[in-house]
């Protein structure tokens, strides 16, 4: 419990002063607010709902490793913006997202090797985050991703 609070006393007090920089959500999740996943001009307004339901599932679940835009950190959990592995691999992106990932991968020419538990989503929150991901940020692939296929998987 000590240890526990020296740490948090030593980040507390190693931040800076509330008067010199006051720091948005934003600024650490660009992503935050719905607005910055507008769904492409062809969606159906299904599709759109589903990639809106999609941005606040990303921000609870998944901005925390992947972060806000999507770039990942280095050497530990990898980029969802413009990675060849959602382009490449499809269902096994579905399957990461519903069942968790554990052993190495290969994204943008760089391994990983981490674990990516299974967040207990339903079908329809798989399918909801997919099609957020699969257009947000400089991502533009397709298609949505369905309830159904989730569910075969």
């Amino acid at each position: 419990m000590r240890k526990v609070f020296l740490m948090f006393s030593l980040i507390l007090f190693s931040r800076k002063s509330e008067t010199t920089e006051k720091r948005s959500l934003k600024d650490y999740f660009p992503s935050a607010s719905e607005e910055s996943a507008p769904p492409s001009a062809t969606a159906s307004p299904e599709v759109a709902e589903s990639i809106s339901r999609g941005a606040r599932i990303y921000n609870n679940f998944c901005a925390t490793c992947h972060l806000g835009s999507g770039q990942g950190i280095a050497n530990a959990f990898p980029p969802l913006n413009k990675s060849d592995w959602l382009q490449q691999r499809r269902q096994e992106s579905i399957k990461a997202v519903k069942h968790g990932l554990k052993g190495p991968i290969e994204v943008n020419g760089q391994e990983y090797n981490s674990v990516m538990t299974d967040l207990g989503l339903t079908d329809q929150e798989v399918a909801d985050v997919m099609n957020y991901i699969l257009t947000a940020w400089d991502n533009n692939i397709g298609p949505a991703v369905t309830v159904e296929e989730v569910a075969e998987l």
